[in-house]
């Protein structure tokens, strides 16, 4: 069993510099309005919330492109946004990250909102979220010019990120153009899957399901703890690594090769689990491009979710952070 020490993590870091990720997917806008609640609307039995404060951070992909820049990797960001303020907002939002750089390559589409998700919270509590988009798939031209983007970016990175979210960017064209274009380049490419395309990524290096999607997607009650099945489920997928991530239960790892790698979580408080899938996919990607092992870079995954699900919302994961989960040197497993 692979394990990560404080050393072998300043040298997967150190060889961020450099570095350019392709990341390809579902952008998203979060907002938070955040107040506090005092009475009960006379309209209607809802509580009423006094906004004090609107936050905006990045979500899906665009998420994934964040935690790749603040490993101080550059990063190349292919997706759509609307002819909106939202998308206005995203774009503003990519060239204020921290760390490496973004180069977005966004297909602005005039009949498509750019997609938003509204939380209201009180007291650290999400009173109600409400969502503005447009999930059916992108039409033929989009998927084309996107394509052609995909091609044209995987050419120059070191690994390609496919995040879909089921809000139409990922359809069938596109993946292959983007999973061919990684093969051709030699670069290792990492797969957080939905529902609709779950079985289009075959070939993908790496395929990170969470236990609902996969159970969903296969029509099986999930048996993680089984090696045998968690490896027909890795054949059926058509991937090298299949990485699951069992939320409180940490990750499991089942390679073509090799035993069945399990990875206890190491959050110490979830405060909030928005966006830890993001973040685990990023450090993936990140990792296997500065040429860590497959159990190395997911146990450096697993150790960025434990940041990052102790955070208020949407957020990314820094060096500095990662390294105070290893401060003296000790592997994870003894910890």
């Amino acid at each position: 069993m692979e394990r990560l020490t404080r050393a072998r993590l300043e040298e997967i870091l150190e060889r961020c510099r450099g570095l350019r990720v392709a990341v390809v997917g579902d952008l998203m806008l979060d907002v938070y309005l955040v107040g506090a609640v005092s009475r009960i609307s006379p309209e209607a039995p809802v509580p009423v919330v006094q906004v004090s404060e609107e936050r905006l951070a990045l979500g899906g992909a665009a998420n994934v492109a964040a935690n790749v820049v603040a490993l101080g990797v550059d990063c190349v960001l292919i997706g759509t946004v609307g002819a909106d303020t939202a998308g206005l907002q995203v774009r503003g939002a990519l060239t204020e990250l921290q760390g490496g750089t973004v180069r977005p390559l966004l297909v602005e589409h005039a009949g498509r909102p750019t997609t938003t998700k509204t939380r209201v919270v009180a007291r650290h509590q999400q009173v109600v979220r409400f969502d503005r988009e447009r999930d059916d798939d992108v039409g033929g031209d989009c998927a084309d010019e996107l394509a052609r983007a995909v091609r044209e970016a995987v050419a120059e990175c070191d690994a390609l990120v496919l995040e879909d979210y089921n809000k139409g960017v990922l359809v069938p064209s596109v993946i292959r153009a983007a999973l061919e274009a990684a093969a051709q380049a030699g670069i290792p490419s990492v797969v957080d899957p939905k529902f609709r395309n779950f079985f289009e990524f075959g070939g993908a290096t790496v395929f990170k399901p969470n236990a609902v999607e996969l159970s969903a997607a296969l029509g099986q009650p999930l048996n993680a703890d089984d090696d045998d099945w968690l490896e027909e489920a890795r054949v059926r997928v058509g991937a090298r690594h299949l990485l699951l991530t069992l939320g409180e239960h940490g990750m499991a790892l089942r390679s073509e090769q090799g035993e069945t790698l399990r990875i206890p979580t190491v959050a110490r408080q979830v405060y909030d689990v928005s966006g830890a899938g993001d973040t685990v996919t990023a450090f993936v990607a990140v990792g296997l491009a500065a040429g860590a092992t497959m159990e190395e870079a997911a146990v450096l995954a697993n150790l960025a979710a434990g940041i990052e699900v102790g955070k208020d919302g949407v957020a990314v994961v820094t060096p500095d952070e990662l390294r105070a989960m290893l401060p003296d040197g000790r592997r994870t497993e003894d910890r």
